[in-house]
């Protein structure tokens, strides 16, 4: 089997959806060897965040010297991005030889009278299989959907991580933000350390109520370990930012990300890596800005500088959005928006609008490259309710075209939304830069 053929017998696996559960995970990583047993993992859950916390977490570790990988989802472009091992993603090869090695234990599964394992299912298992085999000293795992039943929630952490909750996947995981965080605070396990930034009463009882029946040490961000926001803007690519954690204090980091939430999520993460000291991991401040300063995560408020401006922002949910708004008024308080905007169907769209096409001039509404897409074009109809300039543009690439054909040189055209929508966007402005340069 080659990468292709791989990719191809992964993309077949979509077929069976999101079906939760462990049995299948259980029994598959069994036949496998329990290699998710022998590695030392970082469990990161959460709404948003997650994987800014968790690509911060592992650049730090590499930087101390480990080497580490790392698990996230989904991809932007590739595939590949998915496993990496001290920055460097898995190669196309290693991805044949390890579905090749799967393929058989599937099959013998379904014959024994298994379901068969989903997609995620078979990608958070080749990454055990893979990070194993790589002899590596710290994995940090993200979590792919809610927590109690995710496939990663086979592991025993050295210590979990729940950034925040806030609605999202409701038809998977509730509908309050008190049932939400339940899921997600299933990654909790007995004894094993927990961080979390979670600030809302209701969500952080909850949390810390799961703790205490597990006899797990919790830290929360903003109250043991906490942040200065230096207001400084170094660039359109960084700022800095002091934390105050309990075992050292980090002053004037660079980080390489925008936005008042990546402050706390690299607060999140150095909290995070404060709790290894008991597995003898030392992180000076120096370690960390070394590390910060190889952090690459690229459609995470990611500024193209030009005429107009660029702004690429993977705000899939209502908090994501928040966050956006916050971030673009931080940041160019007095330029108008060019919104570009693809979501899915089960997201709180209507409410998104509510938060992004205010700050907006115009906005052009496209569909993201997935069958969740469905009555993509409702989202024109709510936001004709905030500004009438608004366009339908059913192919991505038309629709950024449009987006900047709208702006003026000085304005930002904001490209937001699902991942599935903003992959394609990215690709196709890099595309466009190459032909016209």
């Amino acid at each position: 089997m080659n990468y292709n053929q791989a990719m191809e017998h992964l993309k077949n696996l979509t077929k069976f959806g999101v079906n939760l559960g462990l049995e299948r995970i259980t029994e598959l990583l069994r036949r496998l060897g329990n290699p998710h047993l022998q590695l030392k993992i970082i469990h990161v859950g959460g709404t948003n965040g997650k994987g800014s916390v968790a690509n911060m977490i592992a650049a730090i570790l590499q930087s101390a010297g480990y080497k580490t990988g790392i698990f996230t989802s989904p991809h932007l472009h590739r595939y590949t991005e998915r496993y990496r091992i001290n920055g460097q993603q898995i190669s196309e090869l290693a991805v044949a030889t390890g579905v090749s090695l799967l393929k058989p234990h599937l099959e013998e599964m379904v014959a024994g009278g298994f379901e068969h394992p989903t997609e995620f299912e078979v990608s958070t298992a080749l990454a055990f299989c893979y990070f194993h085999q790589q002899q590596t000293d710290f994995v940090v795992l993200e979590v792919g959907l809610g927590g109690a039943i995710d496939s990663t929630n086979v592991v025993r952490p050295l210590v979990s991580v729940i950034t925040n909750v806030s609605m999202d996947h409701m038809e998977y995981l509730g509908d309050t933000v008190t049932e939400i965080a339940t899921v997600k605070a299933g990654i909790i396990k007995q004894g094993v350390p927990v961080v979390t930034a979670e600030q809302k009463p209701a969500v952080l009882a909850v949390i810390k109520a799961t703790c205490n029946r597990y006899a797990a040490p919790l830290t929360v961000v903003g109250e043991d370990v906490t942040w200065c926001d230096q207001g400084k803007l170094i660039d359109r690519l960084g700022q800095k930012v002091t934390v105050i954690g309990q075992r050292n204090d980090y002053p004037d980091l660079y980080l390489p990300l925008l936005g008042d939430h990546q402050q706390i999520n690299v607060a999140t993460a150095l909290a995070t890596l404060e709790t290894l000291v008991a597995d003898d991991v030392i992180i000076t401040p120096e370690i960390v800005q070394r590390g910060l300063a190889r952090l690459v995560w690229p459609g995470r408020f990611e500024v193209l500088t030009g005429e107009p401006t660029v702004v690429l922002d993977g705000a899939h949910n209502l908090a994501g959005a928040k966050a956006l708004a916050t971030t673009l008024c931080r940041y160019f308080p007095d330029r108008q928006v060019v919104l570009v905007l693809g979501m899915l169907a089960d997201k709180e769209r209507q409410k998104v609008m509510q938060t992004l096409v205010p700050l907006s001039k115009a906005v052009v509404v496209t569909k993201p490259n997935s069958p969740r897409a469905l009555t993509w074009q409702q989202i024109a109809t709510w936001a004709r309710q905030y500004v009438p300039a608004v366009e339908v543009c059913e192919q991505i690439p038309t629709a950024v075209n449009k987006g900047l054909a709208i702006a003026d040189p000085a304005d930002v055209v904001c490209i937001t939304g699902s991942l599935y929508m903003l992959a394609e966007a990215r690709e196709h402005l890099f595309r466009r830069t190459a032909t016209i340069t």
